[in-house]
């Protein structure tokens, strides 16, 4: 067989993009491309890239042992994707419950997950109880992030923020444009008052033109300013770029260096690539989407080999083939050293262990202040002279020269493999108090339709 030939790697099944029927798709490789195709006996053949890369699939994917839902919320009746709430065919706990307080949003961005500024009214303080409630019945102390829509809209988010510590969450994080973090520096210091750990900040480029091309208007003052703010009141904050292939995929390299320019308070960049759902501007090219193999080679690249590819590894949560990640932590040379286990680990994991494990990291590396949590002192506290010199010299390490450098391949409905559904650890809590995992949530037919979203 020459090294061009397709070969078929694994069965599946998926969705029809017309239709959301479910169907049967086949996984094949040929070079270093990898791509999911499926039929559809009323619309047809649909094919997908799903991997590219120097690294190939196979080689990145390891075994994992499922995990059981402990308290599922609906039975298995029609089968996967239909039954989620989450059901008991589901292999992953939660790692992250996402909660949308609103869909109003200040932007109108030509990609958006939720398709925001519909006329809906935000969920009631009461719901959002409610909805805490829910979660932690359903998995416990997960970690909780505030979306929307733009939740700083609402007013009372750090009220929001309150209650969910209240009900016994640890690590709440808000998803946010930025726009009011940077204009309203007196509602940074209410959230940080009422114990927000992390700000997710849509961030997708170091100029302009990028901004005005994916979000309609010049941003990247406001998100400085934003960042400055969180500075100063000790919150931590995740980059997050929305990558769109011929607009901003080659300014990986000056997001890294801008993330490494603002530590400690940058704690991570978190790559999305594009995925299809919700507001697009157009239908996806395949050859131009971007695959997590993808994103590692440029990053390779674009630092001048300062991270290389081989230094990501594959998630213990969520499906192999959604996420990598990396934790990195700089010297004083300026010289990037790559702290976890590279790609080509082996072994096996339970689903479970790798939630937990998930969990901690991320509420851990994201958080702000982690030199004063870590020596259990509180905001304002007096500084002791009874810590160790060099064990003073190991915290300030870990709070100002560490960063993790992490991608999420969220799913559409082109590309869509019910296996990786059923791994999902991301999971947004409906209005019926269910978990439905993330991208089935925001999954929707060419048309527009959807199976989860306001239904």
């Amino acid at each position: 067989m020459g090294s061009g030939s397709k070969r078929i790697i694994s069965t599946t099944e998926s969705l029809c993009p017309v239709c959301l029927r479910k169907v049967k798709a086949i996984i094949w490789t040929a070079r270093d491309k990898t791509y999911l195709e499926k039929s559809c006996q009323e619309h047809g053949r649909f094919k997908s890239l799903i991997w590219r890369g120097r690294i190939p699939m196979e080689k990145w994917v390891r075994n994992k042992i499922p995990a059981h839902i402990k308290n599922p919320s609906t039975l298995v009746e029609k089968g996967c994707p239909f039954d989620c709430g989450l059901c008991s065919d589901h292999r992953q706990h939660t790692c992250t419950a996402l909660i949308e307080v609103t869909s109003r949003c200040n932007l109108s961005c030509s990609f958006c997950f939720a398709d925001a500024n519909k006329s809906q009214e935000d969920l009631s303080m009461e719901t959002i109880r409610w909805m805490y409630q829910c979660v932690m019945e359903a998995s416990g102390n997960c970690n909780i992030q505030l979306s929307g829509g733009e939740p700083t809209l609402r007013d009372d988010l750090p009220e929001i923020v309150r209650v969910g510590h209240e009900r016994g969450f640890s690590f709440i994080q808000i998803n946010t444009n930025g726009i009011r973090l940077g204009e309203d520096e007196a509602y940074v210091k209410a959230l940080k008052d009422a114990g927000l750990n992390s700000v997710f900040l849509q961030f997708d480029g170091t100029n302009d033109d990028i901004y005005k091309k994916m979000r309609g208007k010049k941003l990247l003052d406001i998100k400085t300013k934003a960042l400055e703010n969180c500075q100063k009141y000790h919150i931590g904050v995740v980059l997050v770029p929305t990558l769109v292939d011929g607009v901003n995929e080659n300014d990986l390299g000056n997001i890294i260096d801008f993330a490494l320019s603002w530590l400690p308070t940058v704690k991570g960049i978190h790559l999305q690539p594009a995925s299809y759902f919700g507001r697009i501007p157009n239908l996806p090219v395949e050859e131009k989407r971007l695959t997590l193999g993808d994103l590692m080679d440029k990053i390779e690249f674009q630092t001048n080999r300062r991270i290389l590819a081989s230094s990501f590894s594959p998630p213990g949560c969520e499906n192999a083939k959604c996420s990598f990640h990396g934790n990195f932590m700089v010297e004083t040379d300026g010289v990037i050293r790559a702290l976890n286990k590279p790609s080509s680990c082996c072994g096996v994991e339970t689903a479970e262990a790798g939630a937990n494990k998930t969990k901690a990291q991320v509420a851990r590396k994201w958080s702000g202040n982690n030199r004063d949590r870590l020596l259990n002192k509180q905001p304002g506290d007096d500084q002791t002279n009874q810590a160790k010199d060099s064990w003073d010299e190991i915290l300030d390490a870990i709070n100002t020269k560490t960063f993790s450098l992490s991608a999420m391949a969220f799913q559409d409905v082109w590309n869509v493999d019910l296996n990786r559904v059923k791994d999902c650890c991301i999971h947004v809590v409906n209005k019926k108090g269910q978990l439905i995992p993330f991208c089935l949530y925001n999954l929707t037919s060419i048309s527009g339709q959807s199976i989860y979203r306001n239904q």
